[in-house]
């Protein structure tokens, strides 16, 4: 893989490791919203993800009011995964948006969106999306996916079309980024995919190296921690986004989850001093959106 050219825009070398540690599913309920705030104020993290369809967005633009350094991005979001638990498009009540199930909630898996959801439909909710966050007062650092669901080729140009068009990167993995199946992109769809790489590639447009995500399936924290500084210390040359998601414990976050444990370890792995100690002993570079935005906007 050539050198990402975005390291030296953010002031790095061609082989230095910079590594994004995100938060995904920010005010998918109250337990996400607080786990947010103690690990930004510990300095675990540096960026997060806000989901605007889902009940708890108001808080988040509270605490994102009260900390304008917090580097917030939108999890563009076009399905409701949980089955007691759901949330609606907010840009649209029409079922010919194809957004919509039978119960006027978003489809809960990727498939049914991928069957029914038009494109046009698609591009005017992420935009809406978008525009909610701004219109609250969120200083937006970029826009990734909820998983993965818009980065689908049917839906893939309106997800890069709503952050470039306000200057704003996206979470984009170059073709042989590691981790990259990771999204759900097969290798049919990666044909589809390459060549609209290559050209954002020669736009300046920055991409990433590396997706990594901490396990949804272990719950216990020692496997955790264990897990995490293996995977920080195989991180890559170049700029990796490596996603976790945590929350609190607590009786809403148990009834809506089933993998609860495994959220709630992984914010207690990253609320150690065990692993801050780690993370602060290692030869990588810690950066968040708002400095790969700011340097796109500056180019």
């Amino acid at each position: 893989m050539t050198p990402n050219p975005f390291l030296k825009k953010l002031g790095f070398s061609d082989n230095d490791r910079a590594v994004i540690i995100h938060t995904d599913d920010i005010g998918m309920c109250h337990a996400s919203v607080q786990a947010f705030t103690d690990l930004w104020e510990f300095g675990t993290i540096t960026s997060g993800a806000v989901m605007v369809p889902c009940p708890w967005f108001p808080a988040v633009v509270h605490m994102c009011r009260e900390n304008p350094d917090i580097d917030m991005g939108i999890h563009a979001t076009l399905n409701a995964e949980w089955d007691a638990y759901r949330w609606s498009p907010l840009s649209t009540r029409d079922q010919a948006s194809g957004l919509l199930d039978a119960d006027g909630y978003f489809h809960q898996w990727q498939p049914a969106v991928y069957e029914n959801a038009k494109p046009e439909a698609v591009e005017m909710e992420v935009n809406a999306q978008i525009e909610r966050a701004l219109a609250a007062g969120i200083d937006v650092t970029h826009v990734d996916s909820h998983m993965g669901t818009i980065m689908n080729p049917l839906f893939i140009q309106s997800y890069i079309q709503a952050a470039a068009s306000r200057g704003l990167p996206n979470m984009l993995p170059r073709i042989d980024a590691k981790g990259m199946d990771m999204m759900g992109i097969s290798e049919n769809e990666r044909k589809v995919y390459e060549p609209m790489v290559d050209q954002l590639l020669e736009a300046g447009i920055p991409m990433l190296e590396g997706l990594i995500s901490m396990p949804l399936d272990e719950p216990n924290p020692d496997g955790q921690m264990e897990i995490v500084k293996r995977l920080f210390s195989d991180l890559s040359v170049g700029i990796t986004h490596f996603i976790l998601h945590p929350s609190i414990d607590t009786a809403e976050l148990r009834s809506i989850a089933p993998d609860w444990e495994s959220r709630v370890a992984n914010y207690n792995v990253f609320m150690s001093n065990e692993l801050k100690r780690f993370i602060e002993s290692e030869d990588f570079k810690l950066i968040g959106y708002r400095q790969i935005r700011n340097a796109m906007r500056d180019q």
